[in-house]
């Protein structure tokens, strides 16, 4: 069932957020772990920290946008992690699939929308 209350979307968007705050691309589906991480390159591929929004109360919060410097290989999804380095991984989704044939930069803006 949808949350009608937009006060509680928020609420719910917001501990979302304080999940983790650490974004990160895949080269394929990390499934519950966080794994196919990107690698290499130079400047070296690293997870980057977005600072999340309060929120509109209604349910959207969106980061800053983070700049990944990747290597030549296709990537297809974004994750979100608790730590810049190992930590708990909380939460991917699929992105339009980009291939760089060469090193490389991939921005992007997270975003989530309790519904």
């Amino acid at each position: 069932m949808a949350i009608a209350v937009n006060a509680t979307k928020e609420s719910l968007a917001v501990a979302y957020t304080n999940l983790g705050a650490w974004i990160s691309l895949h080269t394929a589906d990390p499934g519950t772990t966080g794994t196919s991480e990107a690698t290499g390159g130079s400047p070296a591929y690293a997870r980057k920290q977005t600072t999340w929004t309060a929120g509109s109360s209604d349910g959207v919060v969106t980061g800053s946008q983070v700049t990944f410097d990747v290597p030549a290989a296709t990537y297809a999804y974004v994750g979100l992690w608790s730590a810049s380095t190992g930590g708990t991984f909380i939460d991917k989704v699929a992105i339009t699939s980009t291939t760089m044939s060469a090193q490389g930069q991939i921005l992007v803006t997270p975003t989530f929308t309790q519904s």
